[in-house]
């Protein structure tokens, strides 16, 4: 594919996507490129994707963003892990955190350790084992001197993009208001050379990064490139939204909470709770959750409960042509384990390193689709896994997601655990094999066997170990002061 040196890069919406891109490209790139990002102040931003997984802290390293000036400014909290509540079954609950369980040996995972101590019943529960998920049942937090605390964040998502929207202007990046109205093509090579708005401005471009949401007005609309529905194994298809006064000190963790026709969001900032709930139409109307939602809520509600309808799935090409997909234009998997951010992120620094200098390459975009693919890929299953393996049987929906077929990929996961209790993280892939064991165990999967390298160690040594790491974990821990005494020393919010 033949093109001129990339020399304008036009961002066609705003929000959480489209100025995370242009903060990207204009601190790392913007002295060579001239950047210039459309959006509409008519128009809104979903704006609800307010908690976080901790590759975050690697962008905002690369930006040089200062944590404190950014968690003030997004009355952000912090969060070690998300609380499954409801989801093996009803009452039953677990935590999967951001931190580490336990010790690996070179030839097997704590794990197996784990389930021999739970035969001789000299083990605790799983997750004593982990520092991040005790500070966050105890609801304390800190940073320490050696970085042994792995965290991300809640934020308010509207806040987040007006702070980035400031970095990328500060480093050359320019803002059109304006919608856009079409989108011109190449006769010839099909490629998008312009954007017209519907103030008849033209702006002209070399590539072009489509964050217009779930429209995906350049990358669909505009070039037609198919979307895979995985709506047969992810089958919720709607959300609402409300935000609510805090009435109690935050948590250092995303609450997630099943019922029987989807699930509810808690997120706890600073001045305030985001709260939603993730349905299925098919079993529940929209006034019906909208019902169950707002009888649930704590606080007085500052907003209309917001509704959103989507499909889960992903484009079929997330670059196509001149134009890449980010944010929700590429597809949506849904909110619950909070990577819609990470893959916007994973996107952007894709794109980066690819970037083309003399012109586009097609292999630098078939090379691009396959690794934004197999880390989607990835993460659906992981996502799937919730659904699919879990004891509940009390309504059609948690029936259908028991019994539905699953991806093949899933499905080797699932036996390998089983049967071995073995995972074995796929390269670049997310989610690593302690998020894998503890979503297995937490929802219900109980390894058969354990790796024979564990009876090296005998009943004593074992329930030694056991209890090392266990004290070790404890000892942490107890230092750490209470996540809101901390957020008042360290990033106290600023009044709007």
């Amino acid at each position: 594919m033949t093109m001129h040196t990339i020399k304008r890069i036009i961002i066609a919406g705003g929000g959480t996507a489209g100025w995370m891109a242009a903060a990207s490209f204009g601190k790392l790139l913007g002295k060579t490129l001239d950047i210039t990002l459309v959006e509409s102040d008519e128009i809104g931003t979903v704006g609800v994707g307010e908690a976080t997984i901790p590759p975050l802290l690697t962008l905002h390293k690369l930006l040089n963003i200062n944590e404190q000036e950014f968690m003030a400014a997004t009355n952000a909290t912090f969060k070690l892990g998300i609380s499954f509540e409801n989801w093996r079954n009803v009452d039953e609950d677990y935590i999967h955190s951001f931190g580490t369980t336990g010790k690996d040996c070179w030839a097997a995972g704590f794990q197996h350790f784990w389930m021999k101590g739970q035969q001789l019943g000299i083990a605790a529960e799983y997750g004593d084992y982990c520092p991040e998920l005790i500070a966050a049942q105890q609801n304390k937090f800190a940073l320490l001197n050696n970085h042994s605390i792995n965290y991300a964040y809640h934020l308010d998502a509207t806040r987040y993009a007006g702070f980035l929207r400031k970095i990328a202007e500060m480093h050359g990046v320019k803002r059109v208001e304006g919608k856009i109205d079409k989108v011109h093509k190449c006769q010839d090579s099909g490629n998008i050379t312009a954007l017209q708005l519907q103030s008849g401005q033209i702006i002209e471009g070399d590539l072009f990064i489509d964050c217009t949401g779930f429209r995906a007005l350049l990358i669909e609309q505009a070039l037609h490139v198919g979307y895979d529905d995985w709506t047969h194994i992810l089958p919720c298809d709607s959300a609402l939204a409300v935000q609510t006064t805090s009435v109690e000190e935050p948590i250092p963790y995303t609450r997630s909470i099943a019922h029987e026709w989807g699930w509810q969001w808690k997120i706890p900032l600073q001045n305030r709770v985001g709260n939603g709930v993730v349905y299925c139409s098919k079993y529940v109307s929209d006034d019906e959750a909208k019902a169950r939602l707002l009888a649930s809520v704590t606080g007085d509600c500052l907003t209309e409960p917001r509704l959103i309808k989507f499909k889960t799935g992903q484009r079929r090409k997330h670059w196509h042509k001149n134009c890449v997909a980010i944010g929700l234009s590429s597809g949506f998997i849904e909110p619950l384990e909070s990577t819609s951010i990470h893959l916007i992120q994973r996107s952007i620094v894709r794109l980066l390193q690819m970037l083309p200098y003399n012109q586009i390459e097609q292999s630098d975009i078939d090379e691009f689709n396959q690794q934004t693919e197999h880390e989607v890929n990835n993460i659906r299953d992981f996502i799937v896994l919730h659904y699919h393996v879990t004891n509940r049987s009390d309504s059609p929906f948690w029936n259908h997601c028991r019994n539905m077929d699953i991806p093949a990929s899933l499905q080797h996961r699932i036996d390998l655990f089983k049967r071995t209790g073995r995972v074995f993280k796929v390269p670049n892939e997310l989610f690593g094999e302690n998020s894998w064991v503890q979503v297995m165990l937490g929802q219900g999967l109980l390894p058969e066997q354990y790796h024979p390298i564990v009876d090296m160690m005998s009943e004593q040594e074992l329930d030694e170990f056991l209890k090392h790491i266990q004290s070790n974990v404890q000892r942490l821990v107890a230092q750490l002061p209470s996540h809101q005494t901390f957020i008042q020393h360290y990033c106290p919010t600023r009044v709007a």
